[in-house]
């Protein structure tokens, strides 16, 4: 099969491929703003770095998956695709030869399912993002579906996230279960530019670093190791110090005692000249 292997096989009717060859797969049309273009590269990027994939069953290995931007699903060749900003999708990855046309894009087909996740950035009010693209995903039967939402364009909330159930998206908190994966909204620096942005999120809150971060936590983590043992070497090397210092003390102190020692013996041997015993008590 020429599309995606799946972490476990799946059982997929064997039909013929619909023809592809007057499908539009890519239209060159570029990233429509300088935000949105990091939002999504945030997101992709910090998966691939950071993520071991969904939760495998016990004994299993880990599972694949596959995160894109802007990037079409073509659910068939009769209907338009939907390009979200970011989709994630498990138990998938791309087939060869990559350039094929029909591996160039994510054809349903071809990977045997939908996408288990997909994300829209907001940058103005006339994506419908929580309207018609929303009920085209959920036509689609994508699972969750997240709507991000920065400038508060279309309300008072930045995030929204929604599970299908039946035909419909209903709201949850923004965490998938099956993925194992949370979104949260984090306020810091991307790539010199200030937040907020959406982050991936593990069951304990804390985000999955990017590249970056984690290259700096590793450098930090050798600095501090590079200093815990500068420390222990300058403690050693006080404890040496000390050391010495005790037992030129004690050296110092037996030359002392022993120098006591032979000036008793002469003042001894002085008074028996003098006929004087020094051992008599006085």
């Amino acid at each position: 099969m020429s599309g995606a292997t799946a972490w476990k096989e799946l059982v997929i009717p064997v039909v013929d491929r619909p023809d592809i060859s007057g499908l539009v797969v890519e239209d060159d049309t570029p990233v429509d703003n300088l935000p949105s273009e990091k939002q999504q590269r945030l997101l992709t990027e910090s998966l691939y770095t950071s993520w071991d994939g969904p939760p495998p069953s016990e004994g299993e290995q880990p599972r694949p998956f596959l995160a894109a931007a802007n990037v079409g699903l073509f659910a068939s060749v009769k209907r338009p695709p939907l390009v979200p900003d970011v989709f994630l999708s498990v138990d998938v990855v791309p087939a060869e030869p990559r350039w094929a046309k029909e591996n160039r894009t994510y054809l349903f087909w071809e990977f045997g399912k939908p996408p288990e996740l997909v994300v829209e950035v907001v940058s103005n009010r006339e994506g419908e993002e929580l309207g018609k693209k929303r009920r085209g995903y959920a036509a689609m039967r994508i699972p969750y579906y997240v709507v991000y939402d920065p400038a508060r364009h279309l309300g008072d909330a930045a995030l929204h996230t929604f599970e299908l159930r039946g035909d419909l998206y209903v709201p949850i908190p923004p965490w998938f279960e099956t993925l194992g994966l949370g979104l949260v909204e984090w306020d810091g620096e991307f790539e010199g530019m200030s937040g907020p942005w959406l982050r991936w999120s593990r069951g304990d809150g804390t985000v999955l670093p990017t590249g970056a971060e984690r290259a700096e936590s590793e450098r930090k983590r050798a600095e501090n190791e590079r200093k815990r043992a500068e420390d222990e070497r300058e403690r050693a090397e006080n404890e040496r110090k000390r050391a010495e210092n005790e037992r030129k003390r004690a050296e110092n102190e037996r030359k002392r005692a022993e120098d006591a020692e032979t000036r008793a013996q002469r003042l001894a041997a002085r008074l028996r000249e003098l006929g004087v015993d020094p051992d008599s008590e006085a």
